[in-house]
């Protein structure tokens, strides 16, 4: 059976032999000076990545956790191919889009009174009830709305054949182990198999199921079935966002050619040498980032280990770049539609 890299792995084979794609070691080092005073502040937290993100459940549950099962099952692929043309869902008089719209539109079924979050139901829901609860706001419908369909029947129907319909059952298995969790996934749905070949060699990414499981511990606050002792093995969640502000802030660099492809809008294909190397690179960037920061805690001498990792970077340089996406227009992002992220 071919072996295949578990994401840092990957990243690591990645960034070594990339043509592309450069992490620049002068700009990792001066993220890692940026994020110096921010990882004691709250936004560098769980409880601030949960405060400032209403649509997330805020109750650590059974019901929070298969909320996010679904979540993470559905998400993927939200970009819009024009700025001003793009699927909005309207909720509690605030307007929505990308993976924000999927949350929304979540919340808003649950409120009509559809079971949206229970296996029982979205395991035999039918299309046109699929896109109903996803229904935009606009005549731009949600992307790639038959694979979700495809996807949710899937893992609602193996939520109920192997784990008695509930996604929590599959976080009591993995017995407070992130990398238990992940590989139950892994193993078990399907869709969550982010892999690819590069120089001959099988990566993976797996972004989405990482997502679960990074979600999945914050959403129980790290406690009781979310205590998972060795988060710290997640990687980064490789996807469209992070490389894009990674590059803008210096800790990576795109080719002359590979620039120009992205500037001309180029549509990769799941798999591409250089959308591999894209997000293997910021993967393993974002690696020695944490590396950095926990370096210049030591120097100091506090140990922050427990306070520093790939999740909590990730969930803080994706809304840097939300906060900041004026400022990184001159870097674009790659385009891809898959269902892997």
């Amino acid at each position: 059976m071919e072996v295949i890299l578990n994401p840092k792995e990957s990243a690591k084979f990645i960034a070594e032999n990339s043509k592309d794609v450069y992490i620049e070691d002068g700009g990792v080092q001066k993220v890692a000076e940026m994020l110096f005073h921010k990882v004691t502040e709250k936004e560098f937290s769980v409880a601030g990545w949960k405060s400032s993100h209403e649509l997330n459940p805020q109750e650590a549950s059974e019901d929070a956790v298969n909320w996010v099962f679904v979540a993470d099952v559905l998400n993927f692929s939200f970009w819009s191919e024009h700025e001003d043309h793009k699927c909005l869902v309207k909720y509690k008089g605030k307007t929505y889009s990308g993976y924000w719209s999927l949350c929304a539109a979540i919340n808003r079924a649950l409120d009509e009174g559809t079971p949206i979050t229970s296996a029982s139901y979205y395991a035999t829901m039918t299309l046109d009830q699929v896109k109903h609860a996803f229904r935009s706001d606009t005549e731009v419908p949600m992307p790639l709305i038959e694979e979700r369909h495809r996807v949710l029947n899937q893992a609602g129907t193996i939520l109920l054949e192997k784990f008695g319909g509930s996604y929590l059952t599959c976080v009591k298995e993995s017995g407070k182990s992130a990398q238990k969790l992940l590989q139950i996934i892994v193993e078990n749905f399907p869709s969550f198999r982010d892999e690819a070949t590069f120089q001959s060699r099988k990566v993976a990414f797996y972004k989405r199921a990482q997502i679960l499981v990074a979600d999945t511990w914050s959403v129980l606050d790290g406690k009781g079935d979310g205590c998972f002792n060795d988060i710290s093995k997640i990687s980064i969640f490789a996807d469209y966002r992070i490389p894009q502000v990674l590059v803008h802030l210096g800790a990576m660099r795109y080719s002359e050619e590979l620039m120009n492809k992205l500037k001309k809008g180029h549509m990769f294909q799941f798999g591409d040498n250089q959308e591999v190397e894209i997000r293997g690179c910021s993967i393993w960037c974002c690696e020695l980032i944490c590396s950095s920061l926990l370096e210049l805690y030591k120097k100091k001498g506090d140990n922050m280990s427990e306070k520093i990792n790939a999740i909590l970077l990730d969930y803080y340089l994706w809304d840097y770049a939300r906060d900041h996406r004026e400022d990184m227009k001159r870097v674009p992002f790659h385009y891809v539609r898959s269902i892997y992220y």
